[in-house]
């Protein structure tokens, strides 16, 4: 059986809202949320990378696993591979990089992605769910991922673009969901690749690897975890979650 790792890179200092993995939702932090849908996978290990030593403290307070990894990495998939190399002795099979800003992405989600990956069908897979047109793709916050055909769930596709403002793609056009899983071996690839033109571009780090020609899988949820990058996402979570909780 593969050894999978669960790995949610997650530091202070965003630039939109900062402290944001602290930030509370129904009384407890984000990154906690985070941390309890990794688990609930029931599909491997889970960590909270970070360079914060108070982050750090509340997630094993919390009873869970937390590495303090140095300050100075480009992204959060060099955050990842610190962890996955220095202090997992690169013994994982697939790597599960989880953003830290989804508090309501659920644990089935993730197990989806890693039970896909263990067909070794690609070197990266991740998700997406549907886009909403009139409110989503002029929203620079929320990326966009097209694939070769219609998406349906149990359904794996090839990434084919990925960007944040509209670029006049009109078929097949989803809401990338912020997971990657990767193999052993296309993580220390991806990470040993420099950062490229596109990547740099429109700031989002998946394309790093197709302008290398590594493949991307993108799977299909029928329900949208929010991503949290302004205090106006803050908003919304707590709203929803709160809702849910109540009921």
């Amino acid at each position: 059986m593969s050894k999978i790792a669960i790995i949610i890179p997650a530091r202070l200092e965003a630039e939109r809202l900062p402290n944001k993995p602290l930030k509370l939702i129904n009384n407890k932090e984000m990154i906690l949320h985070v941390y309890e849908a990794a688990v609930s996978a029931g599909s491997g290990e889970v960590f909270v990378a970070t360079p914060n030593q108070n982050m750090v403290d509340v997630v094993k307070k919390f009873g869970g696993k937390a590495i303090k990894t140095i300050e100075n990495h480009e992204t959060g998939t060099d955050r990842v591979f610190e962890v996955f190399k220095k202090h997992l002795n690169s013994e994982p099979d697939i790597i599960i990089n989880l953003q830290g800003d989804m508090p309501n992405i659920k644990g089935d989600t993730i197990a989806d992605l890693i039970e896909y990956m263990k067909k070794d069908k690609c070197d990266i897979g991740t998700l997406a769910s549907d886009l909403n047109l009139n409110k989503e793709i002029n929203n620079a916050n929320i990326v966009k991922v097209v694939v070769e055909e219609n998406l349906h769930k149990g359904r794996f596709l090839k990434a084919i673009d990925f960007f944040r403002k509209n670029n006049n793609a009109k078929n097949y056009l989803y809401h990338h969901v912020g997971i990657y899983a990767f193999t052993s071996r296309a993580l220390m690839m991806y990470v040993n690749l420099k950062r490229s033109k596109l990547e740099l571009e429109r700031k989002l780090e998946q394309l790093r690897a197709l302008e290398n020609d590594m493949s991307i899988h993108v799977g299909y949820i029928n329900s949208c975890p929010l991503s949290v990058d302004t205090e106006d996402d803050l908003i919304e979570i707590k709203k929803v979650m709160e809702k849910n909780e109540k009921n």
